[in-house]
C-alpha cells in the first residue's frame, strides 16, 4: 500500500506531496517494492534503482530491483557483504559516488570493478530509516558519471522515506516471524542461503555468521553468486566438511 501525505513529514514546499502524487499516478494505490524501484528511475531520470531490506540477521532480508542489471548489482553486494547499500544502512547517511571508475582501489575493492563492468558509473545509496527503525537502503544507479542535482537529491530523500514507510506498512499487520505477501512474492529473499548457512554451521561446528563468510568466500573465489553456492550446499552437491582439515 502507498502512504499518502498528511503526517508531520509533509514538507512546507510541497515536495512530499509532489513526489507521492507522482508515485500514485505511476504505481497506483497498492505500490509494490519493484514498482517503487521503477518509479524512482522514472522520477529521477536514472538507469536503475534497487531496494535492499536489512536487519540484525547477517544473511539480510531481501532485494528488489527495477531491472535485471540492477538486480545483478544488488545481488553482487549481497554476495560480497560490501558496497554502498551496506555503508548507507550502517552509517545512516547517504553514500554518494559520482564516478565509480575513479574510486580508489581500497573502496569496495571487489564490488567497484564488477559494478563498472556491469554498466554502472555512478551510485547513490540512501538509508531507509524512520527514527531508530532501520529498514535497509534505496540504491540508485546511473550509466554515466556525475553527481545528483540538488533537486534530484532532495527528491531521492523523500523517495527513500516513502519507500521506508511503505515497507513498514506492508509488514505492519503480518504475524511476527512471517513476511508480508507483497514482499515474499517479489523479492529475492535468499531463503536458500539461510538454509545453506545453517547446514554449513552444523558441518563445521561454527556460528551462522562464520558459515555465511565461508559461503561468500567460496562464491567470490569461484566467480559465482552466494545464491548459486547455497543451492549446491542445499542440494548436497557441496559439503564444506569434506574440505575441512
Amino acid at each position: 500500500m502507498l502512504l499518502r501525505p498528511g503526517s508531520p513529514v509533509t514538507g512546507a514546499d510541497g515536495r512530499w506531496l509532489r513526489v507521492t502524487t507522482a508515485i500514485g499516478a505511476r504505481a497506483g494505490a497498492d505500490a509494490t517494492p519493484a514498482t517503487l524501484c521503477s518509479v524512482c528511475v522514472d522520477l529521477l531520470g536514472l538507469t536503475g534503482a534497487g531496494i535492499t531490506l536489512m536487519g540484525d540477521d547477517p544473511l539480510g532480508a531481501g532485494t528488489f530491483a527495477s531491472d535485471p542489471v540492477t538486480k545483478k548489482l544488488e545481488e553482487l553486494q549481497f554476495t560480497l557483504g560490501d558496497g554502498p547499500c551496506r555503508d548507507a544502512y550502517e552509517s545512516g547517511i547517504p553514500v554518494m559516488e559520482a564516478d565509480l571508475a575513479a574510486l580508489p582501489t581500497t573502496r569496495w575493492m571487489a564490488y567497484t570493478g564488477q559494478a563498472v563492468e556491469a554498466g554502472a558509473r555512478a551510485v547513490f545509496s540512501f538509508p531507509m530509516r524512520i527514527g531508530a527503525a532501520r529498514v535497509g537502503a534505496l540504491t540508485l544507479y546511473r550509466d554515466r558519471a556525475g553527481p545528483l542535482s540538488a533537486e534530484s537529491h532532495a527528491d531521492a530523500l523523500v523517495l527513500a522515506e516513502v519507500t521506508t514507510r511503505t515497507m513498514l506498512a506492508m509488514q505492519a499487520h503480518t504475524p511476527v516471524g512471517e513476511l508480508a505477501a507483497e514482499l515474499s512474492l517479489e523479492g529475492s529473499y535468499h531463503a536458500e542461503v539461510h538454509q545453506a548457512a545453517g547446514m554449513v554451521s552444523v558441518q563445521l561446528d561454527i556460528g551462522i555468521g562464520e558459515a555465511l563468510t565461508r559461503i561468500r568466500a567460496r562464491a567470490f573465489s569461484t566467480h559465482r553468486t552466494v545464491t548459486d553456492v547455497a543451492a549446491d550446499v542445499v542440494a548436497r552437491r557441496l559439503r564444506f566438511s569434506d574440505e575441512a582439515g
